[in-house]
């Protein structure tokens, strides 16, 4: 095996994120969003990560993968069970990218994991409804894949000891087909640490702080990449590229260029979501779309640009007003309770919920340690400490209790994630806002993964997945679906790009 040396990094934990701005609210101004990370973000967890020494850069591999989030790794190892020599090349100090960061779960219909639940689900009614939230804007032979080999990530990640039995629901979907770790824990960690705990099993060497340049081109084929490794760039030969450098939700320019009006918006994604891939790829001729489509998420904590899990309203939480009113169907999907929430006076919210959500959703114990949970004993007390009408509060979660008793939300419809009523102490509660979250627009691809020029022709050798791309979401992500995305079209990169290279 390569020889592995113990990369010893100095990480700050999500903790150190600052995005504080002019409107203390809803806002950070545009340069401290863009800086938010000056320091690579990641959970302490990632601080021991293994990488491969520099000095075993080769002069070629089979394929070079660029970028060494969920996608990359997954297409690192789909490349290598089917035969490949891959290689990954990540800029940042640590790999994982924004999946480290990822919190809900991943989506997936028609699982051993549902059926083992009784869970009636369908390939086709996640389908609709994945359509129906992003507005029937989505590439459908990108989503009709994507739902159809969901059920077979799961049992193909179960197959590698990263296990997602544990189910929820997110925003716009009507099942459980939100798949988390059995503790109900956030999914990035968990995730990062399987794949890469399978990259080193496999002995697929690893490259950070490996930063590609360009990727380079003979007689219209795509042949390998320039990269900069320790203050010296020097070429990779290979047979087939896959890009899955991720979005650009942490480059400002890009953002105010395609929404100018989210330039005073807090970021949740890391530093290294700056484009780089789309960029490289429009160089080759490479076709975007939905470059405009830029999802914000209603519920980031604006101290530290945390994003606060969907499961917390996934396993029963509401969201109130500053009179302690509920004003919205809390699991309706992202944009729509984002806009709910920015036409609020105070352009915020506050998620309240009881000791039994805190229990099915670990990862609050992780928003608690960063001092962003507010508790007490009773309703009327969690009301004193923010700031809320005793009565008001405490009126609208006996009302709330009584409408998941009758199964019926008379007055926002809501109609999934009222299993369990609000009436065990102590509670809690999150103020939020919504914060730029995910870029839908990429470069586009097709079903195979290789990517598409202007002129509707593919560009040989090279392949996208993941955030990169765009067209699968349409212009609303369903909040599950990305981790699924970066699993189900990464190993079909990898199958891809390995065939490729062993044609050719």
């Amino acid at each position: 095996m390569k020889k592995i040396f113990q990369t010893l990094l100095v990480l700050t934990s999500l903790a150190t994120l600052s995005a504080c701005g002019a409107d203390s609210q809803t806002s950070s101004s545009s340069s401290t969003g863009s800086s938010a990370n000056e320091e690579t973000d990641a959970t302490s967890a990632a601080s021991g990560q293994e990488y491969t020494d520099p000095s075993e850069l080769a002069d070629s591999y089979d394929v070079v993968i660029v970028g060494a989030g969920g996608a990359g790794m997954a297409a690192a190892i789909q490349a290598k069970e089917a035969g490949a020599n891959p290689v990954i090349l990540e800029k940042m100090p640590i790999s994982g990218g924004n999946t480290l960061k990822s919190s809900a779960g991943m989506n997936a219909s028609e699982t051993k994991f549902q059926e083992a639940e009784g869970i009636e689900d369908s390939n086709d009614l996640f389908y609709e409804e994945t359509l129906a939230g992003g507005h029937n804007t989505n590439d459908e032979e990108l989503l009709r894949y994507f739902v159809d080999h969901s059920a077979e990530a799961i049992d193909w990640l179960d197959s590698m000891g990263i296990t997602l039995d544990n189910l929820t629901t997110t925003g716009g979907m009507s099942e459980k087909r939100t798949h988390r770790p059995s503790d109900g824990s956030a999914v990035g960690e968990y995730l990062v640490d399987g794949l890469m705990r399978n990259i080193h099993e496999l002995e697929i060497p690893i490259f950070v702080n490996a930063d590609v340049k360009e990727i380079n081109e003979e007689d219209g084929q795509v042949n390998g990449v320039t990269v900069e490794v320790e203050g010296t760039e020097q070429t990779i030969d290979a047979k087939a590229v896959v890009v899955t450098t991720g979005g650009f939700g942490a480059n400002f320019d890009m953002i105010t260029e395609y929404k100018p009006e989210l330039a005073d918006y807090v970021t949740t994604n890391q530093e290294g979501s700056t484009g780089d891939g789309i960029k490289m790829i429009e160089a080759l001729g490479g076709q975007t779309v939905d470059l405009e489509q830029i999802q914000i998420h209603p519920t980031v904590d604006q101290s530290k640009s945390l994003l606060i899990t969907e499961a917390v309203r996934g396993e029963g939480a509401i969201l109130v007003n500053q009179e302690g009113e509920r004003f919205f169907n809390e699991m309706e999907t992202r944009d729509k309770v984002s806009e709910a929430i920015i036409a609020l006076p105070e352009k915020s919210a506050t998620l309240v919920f009881d000791a039994g959500v805190k229990e099915r959703v670990t990862a609050i114990d992780f928003y608690e340690q960063q001092g962003l949970v507010k508790s007490a004993d009773t309703i009327e007390e969690l009301a004193k400490e923010l700031d809320m009408p005793e009565a008001a509060l405490a009126e609208t979660i006996a009302t709330w209790n009584s409408s998941v008793a009758a199964g019926e939300d008379e007055a926002f419809g809501r109609s999934t994630a009222m299993d369990n009523d609000l009436s065990t102490g102590p509670y809690y509660a999150i103020a939020i806002a919504p914060g730029i979250h995910h870029t839908m627009g990429g470069v586009k691809i097709n079903t195979n993964t290789e990517v598409i020029a202007t002129d509707n022709e593919i560009i040989p050798g090279l392949f996208a997945a993941g955030e990169v791309t765009g067209g699968l979401h349409g212009e609303n992500r369903i909040g599950g679906n990305a981790v699924a995305d970066i699993i189900i079209f990464g190993r079909q990169a990898g199958t891809k790009a390995a065939e490729f290279a062993q044609e050719n």
